[in-house]
């Protein structure tokens, strides 16, 4: 089995690459199973639209996760709660809407994937991500499973990779936009990287255009954040499964 899972889509330009472009990458890779990760494809970068979600999955995305923007969207709620293969965090805030985890038939196996929210400079009132992990496993009927842990610090990211290793089949990290070199196989079998890194514009700082995060730095008192359209590239990861669930290779994705 292949698990193909892509970094988040950011703004106008990430979302033309997704329609445009992830069809074919799917037949390149033979990926059984696509995750994208969409909670930065609006235009303002915060959150995604029902209509955005439904091209998602035309253009041939299995699974969407999201993130710490996952409600700034209001229209996304009734869709959250209405469509099962659309995921919010886990372990996010108790009265969200949605489910942070769903279970999908692919390749013959039953694949849970399950999206979760780190808590290191992030929303105080996440619950614990490996807790949260813990009780998906515990609860689920599936054969196997796999982590989009959504978080900003790299170690959170790891230490919840070694947490799983063994338990899941791939463990890969999104929400810095900076892809990470440290694709690898775990030691008890886990698929793992701490960053898939970024769908949107390449020449653009996490996506926004970099005279606007340059003002921001040097202290404008206002910014408002526009999202780059410049030298678009999709970025994300390719994992390999033998036959128990172990994965046996891992690839990066940069497709322009």
């Amino acid at each position: 089995m292949k698990i193909l899972a892509i970094g988040d889509v950011c703004g106008a330009a990430g979302r033309k690459l997704i329609k445009t472009r992830l069809s074919a990458l799917r037949r390149e890779t033979g990926a059984d199973l696509v995750i994208v990760n969409g909670e930065n494809a609006n235009d303002n970068g915060r959150g995604l639209s029902p209509d955005t979600a439904e091209d998602f999955f035309y253009a041939g995305a299995d699974v969407i996760t999201l993130g710490n923007h996952a409600f700034n969207d209001r229209r996304i709620y009734d869709y959250l709660e209405d469509h099962r293969y659309i995921i919010r965090p886990e372990n996010g805030p108790a009265r969200a809407p949605g489910c942070g985890s769903t279970v999908i038939d692919c390749a013959g196996r039953r694949v849970c994937v399950c999206n979760l929210l780190g808590r290191v400079d992030m929303d105080y009132r996440n619950a614990s991500p490996f807790e949260a992990a813990d009780r998906i496993l515990k609860t689920t009927a599936a054969d196997l499973f796999v982590f989009d842990m959504h978080a900003e610090a790299t170690s959170e990211k790891r230490a919840l990779g070694y947490y799983l290793d063994g338990r899941a089949a791939v463990v890969f990290g999104t929400h810095t936009h900076v892809a990470t070199r440290d694709l690898q196989i775990m030691p008890r079998g886990t698929g793992y990287i701490t960053d898939l890194g970024m769908t949107g514009a390449s020449v653009s700082v996490l996506g926004v255009r970099p005279e606007r995060s340059i003002d921001m730095f040097l202290g404008e008192p206002y910014v408002r954040y526009e999202y780059s359209d410049a030298e678009p590239l999709l970025q994300g990861a390719l994992f390999t499964l033998d036959d128990s669930g172990r994965c046996i290779g891992t690839q990066a994705i940069d497709f322009k």
